[in-house]
């Protein structure tokens, strides 16, 4: 006997109505890791062994940085979601509801801390040079 009916078998919707866009999120999220990660190793290469005052300008270029913030704000959102996942299949109760809030509160706070800097280079960038 099937539990899932054919509408929501063709929608891709289960039990809990979430997790087609769940699964399409995390796909879209690492394929554009996929693109991201070298684009950053790039940039983090260009910038190893540069003294403090070109490091700062380096990464006040809008490229240097767009490519920094992105991989950030994709990878922390890509991780967000990844622990989600975890969280609930290996925790429950209150516990769950701790982790999930400690999950989200640790991935945006790093995204907020690396635009912060990004921001302050950048603005640091237009003052040094």
């Amino acid at each position: 006997m099937r539990y899932i009916t054919p509408l929501k078998a063709a929608e891709g919707l289960g039990s809990a109505h979430e997790g087609t866009q769940h699964h399409w999120a995390m796909t879209v999220s690492a394929v554009a890791l996929t693109v991201l990660t070298p684009l950053f190793m790039i940039v983090v290469a260009r910038a190893i062994g540069l003294p403090h005052p070109e490091l700062v300008a380096y990464f006040g270029r809008p490229l240097p940085a767009l490519i920094t913030a992105l991989f950030v704000i994709v990878g922390m959102v890509h991780f967000i979601k990844g622990t989600r996942i975890m969280i609930d299949d290996y925790f429950h109760g209150a516990v769950r509801k701790g982790a999930i809030i400690f999950s989200v509160i640790f991935g945006w706070a790093v995204v907020a801390c690396a635009v912060y800097a990004l921001a302050r280079m950048g603005l640091g960038a237009i003052v040094v040079l």
